[in-house]
């Protein structure tokens, strides 16, 4: 009895670890990939293109393609918000984010920080691909519809958003680091003989 115990234990224990060690490599290869902003950025077009050329050749499955689009605009907005929403924390005339130098800094944190959106988006793709190999999800519906309704959600949502941005004065997007200059000495040191 006890030898078939430590058996199936030790099977439990090595499937255990394989996938610990699974899972391990998986975000060796998430952290290794995070600071290739650009690159992971083309990966994920390229892949979202990949898609809809799938889509398009197959001429079906439009739900998976607007239920995607809808995902994605979900992700964008998230990520164009900043994480504590000025509407909410204060009165109409209260507090606003700084407009001059002598104001305090508050800097611009998203409510979806870019490697999060970027992750999503790439899981979200890469799920509606797989949707595409089963018919199941190929449901029979009029796709010009479907395009008028998502621009129609995308233009009333972005209109939204820019009015928000605009009434409480954020820019979502930075143009990197500031870079200081030093004196034209460069703080080298002279030695006199």
């Amino acid at each position: 009895m006890q030898g078939d115990d430590t058996v199936s234990n030790s099977k439990g224990n090595v499937v255990v670890l394989f996938w610990k060690r699974l899972q391990q490599r998986y975000q060796k290869f998430l952290d290794d990939v995070t600071p290739y902003t650009t690159a992971r950025w083309i990966f994920a077009v390229l892949l979202i293109l990949g898609f809809l050329t799938r889509i398009f050749v197959l001429q079906g499955w439009y739900i998976i393609t607007y239920a995607l689009g809808i995902y994605h605009l979900n992700l964008f907005i998230a990520f164009l918000s900043p994480k504590i929403d000025p509407a909410l924390d204060f009165e109409d005339d209260g507090p606003e984010l700084p407009t001059k130098a002598n104001e305090e800094f508050r800097p611009f944190i998203r409510r979806l920080p870019e490697f999060k959106f970027w992750y999503s988006v790439i899981k979200s793709t890469i799920l509606s691909v797989i949707c595409t190999f089963f018919d199941c999800f190929n449901i029979p519906v009029f796709w010009p519809i479907l395009v008028m309704y998502f621009i129609t959600l995308f233009c009333i949502t972005m209109k939204r958003q820019i009015k928000h941005m605009i009434k409480y004065r954020y820019i979502p997007f930075t143009h990197g680091k500031p870079k200081y200059q030093g004196h034209e000495d460069g703080g080298k040191t002279v030695s006199s003989k």
